[in-house]
């Protein structure tokens, strides 16, 4: 494993449901310190990414690596060092937050002590102390992500993978969750994937991979994409892109 690897590299992905290709050749990586959004519409592959990055579904064509570390070959060493917020919600509702913080914490190998400390610390970044003891099941749509967010950077990891992570939130949330994780590349220098179909989510020096119906459409700064279109901005040339891939 090569810190001065991407923390993340997809090599000639693809994968098939059946005759259904959802991911078609598709490459890209993720730097460390850099945010970068995967934008597609539903149904264009990127839970499939997601999966197959995180190691529930396995890679039959292609490569994912995590900081160089081959996923297929060296699939602990790999995850160890990555970070996961689902779209799905993941919580167990009927434990606190510190229980449900701990019961990750030890998946990872981290003892009860430090589980505590780590737990507190996250807690308290994420602004959610006071509830340490709270069920789950009582926190807000916004809350539960806040925790998920937590748990998933409890062990430190230098990647982060974030699934739609903002579906169903209002519109304060959405933007309390996209600042949360921005500081967190920022202060931290973590490198962080960020799936969305919402436009509104890139700014403009955020690196962006297009996804379509499985086939990747473009690769590389916002402005690099929207100006290589012709386009006014990244929702436009979004459209563009996908309306020329529609199919004949």
């Amino acid at each position: 494993m090569s810190e001065a690897a991407p923390a993340l590299r997809v090599a000639r992905l693809s994968y098939s449901y059946g005759a259904r290709q959802a991911l078609d050749d598709v490459s890209f990586g993720v730097e460390q310190g850099s945010f970068t959004v995967l934008l597609g519409l539903n149904g264009a592959g990127k839970s499939t990414l997601f999966s197959l990055a995180t190691g529930l579904f396995a890679a039959r064509e292609g490569r994912i690596e995590i900081f160089g570390c081959d996923l297929a070959r060296e699939a602990s060493n790999a995850l160890r060092r990555l970070g996961v917020v689902f779209q799905a919600r993941t919580l167990d509702l009927d434990l606190s937050l510190m229980q449900n913080l701990a019961y990750h914490a030890a998946l990872h190998g981290i003892g009860a002590s430090q589980a505590r400390r780590l737990a507190k610390q996250a807690l308290a970044r994420a602004g959610l102390a006071d509830r340490a003891n709270d069920k789950a099941r009582d926190l807000s749509g916004g809350q539960i992500r806040r925790v998920e967010l937590a748990r998933a950077l409890l062990h430190a990891p230098r990647l982060l993978l974030l699934d739609e992570p903002t579906v169903g939130l209002d519109i304060r949330a959405r933007a309390d969750i996209l600042s949360y994780v921005r500081e967190r590349v920022h202060q931290d220098g973590i490198g962080v994937l960020w799936a969305t179909h919402l436009i509104d989510e890139i700014d403009a020096g955020d690196q962006v991979v297009i996804l379509h119906n499985g086939r990747m459409l473009a690769h590389g700064g916002a402005a690099d994409i929207v100006a290589a279109n012709g386009a006014e901005n990244i929702g436009a040339a979004f459209e563009r892109l996908t309306v020329k891939d529609a199919p004949t």
